[in-house]
């Protein structure tokens, strides 16, 4: 099965949380926090404005972002978790 987001929206893969803190405590999996980092799958086609132009995404497919807290919708697909969300939703991309 394939997921092509539409208009604005974006498919991330969440990144997995971390295990230690920065002190070097190993965290248990009820203590970790959903992470909001992910990678894009795929992105939608644009955002419609109203002189009926396309504006194009700023994220392309591959790009590691980070996300606001509540972002996006959970969608599961064959196995696999993803997040549904719109560009906005989107704070940066992390480079290098």
């Amino acid at each position: 099965m394939k997921i092509r987001p539409l208009a604005d929206k974006v498919l991330v893969e969440r990144l997995e949380a971390e295990t230690k803190t920065a002190g070097g405590i190993v965290l248990p999996d009820s203590a970790k926090e959903k992470p909001q980092k992910g990678k894009i799958v795929a992105v939608g086609d644009g955002k419609v404005m109203d002189d009926g132009s396309k504006q194009k995404l700023q994220v392309k497919k591959g790009d590691v972002v980070l996300f606001t807290s509540y972002a996006g919708t959970e969608v599961k697909v064959a196995g696999t978790e993803y997040l549904i969300m719109s560009e906005s939703d989107i704070l940066a991309i992390i480079e290098g």
